[in-house]
């Protein structure tokens, strides 16, 4: 396992590096990954712009401020993500606003389809699902939690749509971009940073 994170990092890049790759490809015609094909590239776009304007528009609850100025721990919060990812390019603007604002934190995206046995440890429910975000001591490089792909009120949801439904359509995808812009980015920086408290309290 930690020769398939250390081999994972060196093949990182950082969050503007990942959101200029996109940008490139796209401009080519592009999405990122193995497969390619109209749709992924549509939704790409979709996502380059919705990623732009969260870049710009996401705030950090107060709390959240606190929790992470107070961190005593150094971590790499390793990502793993596509360009064509609905969920990633609602959730990697948050992380990625979570770790500009404390220097314990260093960010970093790999592409999932370029890190196939790193993505095979953190399966969701056997599937290959992204965002998945592994939080790791920054000196050992040691795997302390891992998240994703979606907060629990947008998981709920999709669970609830598909038993009801039998798909995740068109519908439930637009109810889903629903849920997050009311969300606001609270859950997930909740999420996040319960599982980091319980890190502190590991390394401390």
């Amino acid at each position: 396992m930690q020769e398939i994170i250390n081999a994972s990092l060196e093949n990182s890049s950082s969050y503007t590096a990942y959101r200029k790759l996109v940008s490139t490809l796209l401009k080519e015609g592009k999405s990122t990954g193995n497969e390619q094909s109209e749709a992924l590239t549509h939704y790409s776009e979709l996502n380059e712009v919705r990623m732009n304007r969260l870049d710009k528009t996401i705030l950090l609850t107060d709390q959240v401020k606190e929790q992470l100025s107070q961190l005593q721990s150094n971590y790499i919060w390793l990502v793993l993500s596509e360009g064509w990812c609905g969920d990633a390019a609602q959730l990697l603007p948050i992380m990625n606003k979570m770790a500009e604002f404390s220097e314990n934190i260093d960010f970093r995206v790999v592409l999932r389809d370029e890190n196939e046995l790193l993505m095979n440890q953190f399966l969701t429910n056997g599937g290959k699902s992204i965002p998945k975000l592994l939080i790791l001591d920054a000196e050992t490089h040691k795997v302390l939690a891992d998240w994703g792909p979606r907060p629990e009120g947008a998981t709920k949801l999709i669970q609830d749509y598909k038993a009801t439904h039998g798909v995740v359509d068109e519908t439930a995808k637009t109810n889903l971009q629903k849920w997050y812009l009311q969300d606001k980015g609270i859950s997930t920086q909740n999420e996040i940073m319960l599982l980091i408290e319980k890190c502190e309290k590991e390394l401390v």
